[in-house]
């Protein structure tokens, strides 16, 4: 006698989810393939506007793309917005975009007039916030080991303009990208401080072209001042040696981030035996590196991402409304900036 065998069909659980993407070279490859190693998701659609890419999943068309359960936008600053509206109308898909989310106060305003429902389904970027350098403000800073945060300074360089590669690249076209460095390195760490530190009260920016190579500023520097009476420096530059480097000064000793380690100097009250102030003792030292803290905080966001969709979940409005914060504080500095900087030059022309 055959014993008889029974199926169960589940029909209601989706096996792997569909997932398109805009853009395929450099930072979007990074993505394709954090993507493309979960075997949950598939990428169906790999879309470009006019390039003919060597890929069975590539396309010019962009509605193809409206079917996918997601779609992640990795295209040039200047496309972003354009593409948010086709997919907001077109498609119900979730939507991962690159920052900034968009490069104009116009975009800013459309993305704040969406509706709860859209901007739940949105997530963009920012992610610096899942980063351990993020873990370690939440740990040390909590327990006052450096007093009380007066002053945060970040260095991340590196010379990326003197490639000859970057002279073709949308970065260094200052037409469709004067605010270059600002828009895709300063802005992520504009966002981790306003993310962590709150409500900022002022703020300046300096660019600054130094390679000569492009158009667009290779260099800047952005200065916040917050509610609770930190002060950040940012210095961002494609024209300088790599450099990494991160201090955070309290009233009690200091976080140093720098040479592949993280250490905590402290107390304040550190003397010689003439009674002098020395340099605090280095109370804490772990291993920290920044390549490495960048590609993990990637996946780490990518996975947060993937993980929604997965369990068909929505994203936390908050997160949404701290990214148009965070874009809108670029966007007013890059439109200051231009104001001053045309009329600085009428008033010579006048002269």
């Amino acid at each position: 006698m055959i014993k008889e065998i029974k199926y169960t069909l589940a029909t209601d659980v989706q096996l792997t989810y569909k997932i398109g993407i805009i853009g395929y070279r450099n930072h979007a490859k990074k993505i394709l393939d954090i993507v493309d190693a979960n075997k949950k998701f598939d990428i169906t659609h790999i879309f470009h506007p006019t390039r003919e890419i060597n890929d069975p999943h590539a396309t010019n068309n962009l509605e193809k793309l409206y079917n996918c359960d997601a779609v992640i936008i990795a295209s040039p600053n200047s496309t972003h917005l354009e593409y948010i509206q086709k997919l907001v109308d077109n498609s119900k898909c979730y939507i991962f975009c690159e920052k900034p989310p968009v490069t104009s106060m116009e975009g800013i305003k459309y993305l704040e007039n969406l509706s709860l429902d859209e901007k739940k389904r949105i997530y963009f970027n920012f992610n610096l916030r899942f980063s351990e350098l993020k873990k370690i403000l939440d740990k040390y800073l909590s327990l006052d080991i450096i007093g009380k945060p007066i002053q945060i300074n970040i260095v991340a360089s590196m010379g990326l303009a003197f490639k000859e590669k970057y002279k073709q690249n949308w970065r260094s076209d200052g037409e469709q990208n004067m605010h270059n460095i600002i828009e895709n390195v300063s802005i992520h760490w504009i966002d981790l401080v306003n993310y962590y530190f709150g409500e900022n009260t002022e703020s300046s920016y300096f660019p600054r072209l130094i390679s000569k190579n492009g158009t667009s500023y290779d260099t800047s520097l952005v200065n916040i001042k917050f509610k609770n009476g930190l002060v950040a420096s940012i210095f961002n530059s494609y024209a300088t040696p790599l450099i990494n480097n991160i201090i955070i000064i309290g009233t009690n000793g200091n976080i140093v981030f720098d040479d592949g380690f993280m250490q905590v100097f402290s107390p304040r009250d550190s003397f010689d035996e003439k009674g002098l102030f020395i340099k605090p003792k280095c109370m804490i030292k772990t291993e920290f590196n920044f390549n490495s803290m960048e590609q993990d905080s990637l996946q780490n966001s990518l996975d947060y991402f993937l993980s929604h969709i997965e369990n068909s979940e929505m994203f936390d409005v908050s997160d949404f409304n701290k990214s148009i914060i965070s874009n809108n504080m670029v966007l007013n500095l890059e439109e200051l900036y231009d104001h001053h900087s045309n009329q600085n030059l009428n008033e010579s022309i006048d002269l």
